[in-house]
């Protein structure tokens, strides 16, 4: 019995230092990042989740600072692609080139592309052609690409920070549900409130350079996410989760407003998200355990990407956000 208190006294303490390193990771964000408080909370929880995250929004709102921002205050690699129509599937893996040894001996010898790091931002990514888009498809699920028949594992952890711009969407290339589906949470970034943006000016048009050093370590990271899976989740939780996953899928009898409105719906993927994403929500509060209004703050940067409405939904101005609501009301 002394033996199990122990333990368990060491697994709070470790807990709560992860918790804390957590908090000084968020803090040190958000005073680089001015009025984008839930935006970087949702980026957090994709990284503790272990996954990729989508940010869409217009330009100019400090998505490339933000990537760079939690690449230094959590010791990652990161690395930056710009998607453009050009951009070829070997440019983001790398390729092979054959070279000639001093004693004229030809051989291949592969050239990591940018792909290999631990925080990856793609910026744009709906700029490139799907056969480009579809080169990050096999490093994000299964964490290795495979080029001329040999694969090649990625660094651990790796995690991918796409972008999109929602206004211009001429010459652009809409990414596929299969990938889509890849992305643990979609994060919409808005506007800095009128306070934030006048700290963000003040702060970013004077002389002084703001200078972050790093709070966690990969250790810590990986050590991290895999407190995450530990964390338990109560049977109210569990069944709140395949309860709005599956009611927002059509002809599963939850509603005919859902049928009439929503054409495809969220795989068990959702589920798998929605678990991992509010056991590392309770982990970033401090708390042991998830509770439904997690579930409930979650349901729209989950399923958002992972639903469409139907033509005569859209015709009657129905968003995805309120359809979402809609399910998600019936658990408050």
């Amino acid at each position: 019995m002394a033996k199990v208190r122990q333990t368990d006294q060491k697994l709070v303490e470790r807990f709560a230092e992860i918790g804390a390193k957590i908090g000084k990771v968020r803090k040190a964000a958000g005073s680089v990042i001015f009025g984008q408080d839930r935006v970087v909370e949702l980026s957090l929880i994709t990284l503790l989740s272990g996954g990729h995250a989508l940010l869409i929004g217009v330009p100019g709102l400090a998505k490339t600072s933000l990537v760079e921002t939690l690449g230094v205050v959590m010791g990652l690699e990161n690395k930056r692609i710009q998607f453009t129509p050009d951009l070829m599937p070997s440019d983001i893996v790398g390729s092979e080139v054959l070279e000639e040894g001093s004693s004229g001996k030809r051989s291949f010898r592969f050239i990591e592309g940018p792909i290999f790091t631990q925080l990856l931002m793609a910026d744009e990514i709906n700029r490139a052609s799907p056969k480009t888009q579809s080169a990050l498809l096999q490093a994000m699920q299964e964490h290795h690409v495979t080029v001329a028949g040999v694969r090649h594992d990625v660094p651990r952890p790796f995690h991918v920070l796409a972008t999109q711009n929602p206004l211009e969407q001429e010459g652009t290339y809409p990414l596929p549900e299969a990938q889509l589906d890849r992305f643990l949470l979609q994060i919409d970034v808005g506007y800095p409130d009128e306070a934030a943006e006048r700290r963000m000016l003040i702060a970013t048009t004077g002389t002084d350079e703001r200078k972050l050093q790093s709070v966690l370590t990969v250790k810590d990271l990986l050590l991290a996410q895999r407190m995450v899976r530990e964390i338990p989740v109560g049977e109210k939780v569990v069944d709140a989760i395949l309860g709005l996953v599956r009611s927002a899928r059509p002809g599963a009898g939850a509603s005919e407003t859902i049928d009439k409105e929503v054409a495809w719906g969220p795989g068990p993927r959702a589920s798998q998200a929605l678990m991992l994403g509010v056991r590392a929500k309770a982990l970033m509060d401090g708390r042991f355990a998830p509770s439904i209004d997690d579930v409930i703050d979650l349901a729209e940067p989950v399923l958002k990407h992972r639903m469409a409405l139907t033509f005569a939904a859209r015709a009657e101005g129905r968003g995805i956000s309120e359809v979402i609501d809609t399910l998600s009301g019936r658990f408050e």
